[in-house]
C-alpha cells in the first residue's frame, strides 16, 4: 500500500492512481443509469444486455488478443475455467443485474453490489475455512443494516416489485463473488487483463447466444435509436473503460488503496440517479449510504 507520507518523487504516481480510481469508480456507476435510462424506451432485459455485450466483444476480445501475445496457448483446463468463470462472473452477474434493474432504483443497485466484499469472505469460508474476526461481522453488520434501510423506504413507496429486484441484484453479486473466489489460481497463471478479457468475451457470446434463442431478430431491429446509442454508451464508457482504469490505478497505487478511492462508486451512483433519472433521496436513503459505506470500510480494513 503506498504510504500517504510518499515522497514528492511518488506524489504524482499517487495522484494519478488516485484519480485513475476515482474516475473508473464513477464510470462504472454510470451503468446503472443508462440501464434505468434505456428502460424508459420499452426494452427488455434480454435485449439490452445483448445490445451492450454485441458492442463491448470487440474491445475485450482485443484485451484478449493484446494480453496473450507471445504468450503460451491455453491448456484445457484453463480453458474450462474461463468458461466457468465466464458464465457466473460475468454473464450471468450482467444479467442478474440488468433484471434487477427493471423493479429498484440506481442507488440501492449500487449499495448491494457494494456488499460484494462481504460475500467473497462468506463464500471463502464456507469453501476454505477461512477465518473471520468480530470486526469482519459489525462491519457486515453496518453495511447490511444501510441496505435494508434503503429497502425498506423504497419497498413502502414501490410496493413488492422492489423485492423482486433485490433479489435479483443480490443473486447478481453472488454470482460475481464466486467469480472472485474462484479466479485466484487462473489470474496466477494467466495474468488479470488476459483472463478479464478473455472471460468476458465469453459472457458476450453467452448474451448473444440468449438473445438468439429467446427472442426473435425483429425484436433487435425494433428497438429505439435512444437505446442503440445508450448501449454503446454502456459497453464502452462504463464496461471496459472502468476495467482498463482501475487496473492502471492497481499497478499505482494498489488494490487497497483503489479500493477504498471506489467508495465513491455508491454516491456518484446517488447522485446521477437524483440529477439525471429525478430518483428522490431521503434521509433514509442519505442514511443508509453512509452505514453501507461506513460497513465496508470497517470491514476492509479488518482484512489488512
Amino acid at each position: 500500500m503506498t504510504s500517504p507520507f510518499a515522497s514528492p518523487r511518488h506524489k504524482p504516481q499517487l495522484a494519478t492512481g488516485v484519480a485513475l480510481a476515482a474516475v473508473g469508480a464513477i464510470a462504472f456507476s454510470g451503468k446503472a443509469i443508462i440501464v434505468k435510462l434505456a428502460y424508459r424506451y420499452g426494452v427488455d432485459a434480454v435485449t439490452l444486455i445483448m445490445y451492450r455485450m454485441l458492442f463491448a466483444l470487440p474491445i475485450f476480445a482485443g484485451m484478449a488478443w493484446w494480453a496473450s501475445r507471445g504468450k503460451p496457448p491455453l491448456a484445457g483446463r484453463d480453458w474450462w475455467g474461463v468458461l466457468g468463470l465466464g458464465v457466473t462472473g460475468y454473464y450471468l452477474a450482467s444479467f442478474l443485474d440488468f433484471a434487477g434493474l427493471q423493479y429498484i432504483s440506481a442507488s440501492l443497485e449500487r449499495l448491494i453490489l457494494y456488499l460484494n466484499p462481504t460475500l467473497v469472505m462468506l463464500l471463502g469460508w464456507l469453501v476454505y475455512g477461512k477465518p473471520f474476526t468480530r470486526i469482519h461481522l459489525a462491519g457486515m453488520a453496518l453495511s447490511y443494516a444501510g441496505v435494508l434501510l434503503v429497502f425498506g423506504q423504497e419497498a413502502g413507496v414501490q410496493g413488492g416489485d422492489v423485492a423482486l429486484g433485490t433479489l435479483l441484484v443480490f443473486a447478481s453479486a453472488v454470482s460475481y463473488a464466486v467469480y472472485l473466489v474462484y479466479s485466484g489460481q487462473l489470474v496466477q497463471r494467466l495474468g488479470s487483463l488476459r483472463l478479464v478479457g478473455l472471460a468476458t468475451s465469453v459472457a458476450c457470446l453467452c448474451c448473444l447466444l440468449q438473445f438468439a434463442l429467446l427472442r426473435p431478430v425483429e425484436a433487435a431491429l425494433a428497438v429505439a435509436p435512444e437505446v442503440i446509442w445508450l448501449s454503446v454508451l454502456n459497453a464502452t464508457l462504463c464496461t471496459a473503460l472502468p476495467v482498463l482504469l482501475v487496473m492502471m490505478a492497481i499497478e499505482r497505487i494498489g488494490a487497497a488503496m483503489s479500493a477504498q478511492t471506489g467508495m465513491i462508486g455508491p454516491m456518484s451512483t446517488i447522485l446521477m440517479g437524483v440529477l439525471i433519472l429525478g430518483e428522490p433521496f431521503t434521509g433514509w436513503i442519505a442514511a443508509g449510504t453512509v452505514l453501507v459505506i461506513a460497513g465496508i470500510y470497517v470491514f476492509s480494513r479488518a482484512g489488512r
